[in-house]
C-alpha cells in the first residue's frame, strides 16, 4: 500500500516522511483545495526530504477551468518545478462543461518531461467519472487518478472506485482514493475496492485540524494498519 500525505510547509514534510508516508503531495491553500506553492517552498521541501515530492500546479481555487495565460503560467509552473528536482505535479482541468480539457492539459503535460503526473480531484466533478478514466489512459505521461468516486468522499465513492482498480488494472495508471479517509474508515475502502494507494490530509494533521502540522504518529498508525 502507497500511502500519500498532504504537505503544506518544510514541517509537515519531515514529519510525514518520519511518520512512514511513501509520497508527499505539496500544496498551498488547503482551505481552498490546494493551489500551487512557492517555488522556494518546493525547492526547501525537495531538499529536505528523501521521499518522492509531487507538486500541485493549480493557479486558483475557482474552478477547474483555465485561461490561456493560467495554462500559460501552469506550463512555467511545471518547468520550474521540473528543475527544483521534485518528482511528479498533480494537475487538472476540465471544460465548462465539465469534460476533461485535453486541449488544456496536453499544453501542460508538454513540459512535463518524465514527471509523475497525477490528475487530481478535478476527476471528481467530471460528468463522467469512468469516461474520464479512459480519456486519462491514452495519456502515459498521467500515471495516478486522485479521487473520491465522484462523491464528496470516497467512502461514498467507494462502488465508482472499485469499478476504476478493474478498468485501470495492469495499465499506467493507478487510482489514489482520497477525501475523508481515517484511520478508522481506510481498512474498510481497501477491502473493497482493492485500490493500493490511498491519500489523506486533515485526519493525520495534530488534532485531526487542516491547519495544524502532520502528526507523524497519525501516519505511522494508519502505515502499521495497512
Amino acid at each position: 500500500m502507497l500511502v500519500e500525505v498532504i504537505a503544506t510547509s518544510v514541517e509537515d514534510a519531515k514529519r510525514a516522511e518520519q511518520g512512514g508516508a511513501d509520497r508527499l503531495e505539496l500544496i498551498s491553500g488547503i482551505l481552498e483545495g490546494g493551489i500551487t506553492p512557492s517555488w522556494g517552498l518546493i525547492e526547501a521541501v525537495v531538499k529536505a526530504v528523501s521521499i518522492p515530492v509531487n507538486v500541485m500546479v493549480r493557479p486558483h481555487s475557482q474552478s477547474f477551468c483555465y485561461t490561456a495565460e493560467e495554462l500559460s503560467v501552469m506550463r512555467q509552473d511545471v518547468r520550474i518545478i521540473r528543475e527544483l528536482g521534485a518528482a511528479g505535479v498533480v494537475i487538472g482541468m476540465l471544460t465548462p462543461e465539465n469534460r476533461l480539457d485535453q486541449r488544456g492539459m496536453e499544453q501542460v503535460l508538454g513540459e512535463s518531461g518524465s514527471l509523475h503526473v497525477t490528475f487530481h480531484r478535478a476527476f471528481d466533478n467530471a460528468v463522467d467519472q469512468m469516461e474520464a478514466a479512459r480519456i486519462l489512459l491514452e495519456y502515459p505521461q498521467v500515471r495516478t487518478i486522485l479521487t473520491s468516486g465522484g462523491k464528496k468522499t470516497a467512502i461514498e465513492g467507494a462502488d465508482c472506485i472499485g469499478q476504476l482498480v478493474k478498468l485501470t488494472e495492469n495499465t499506467q495508471l493507478a487510482i489514489l482514493a482520497g477525501s475523508g479517509l481515517s484511520l478508522a474508515n481506510v481498512g474498510d475502502l481497501v477491502k473493497r475496492t482493492g485500490v493500493k494507494e490511498v491519500h489523506f490530509g486533515s485526519a493525520v494533521r495534530e488534532e485531526g485540524q487542516a491547519l495544524r502540522y502532520v502528526d507523524a504518529e497519525r501516519v505511522a498508525a494508519i502505515k502499521q494498519l495497512l
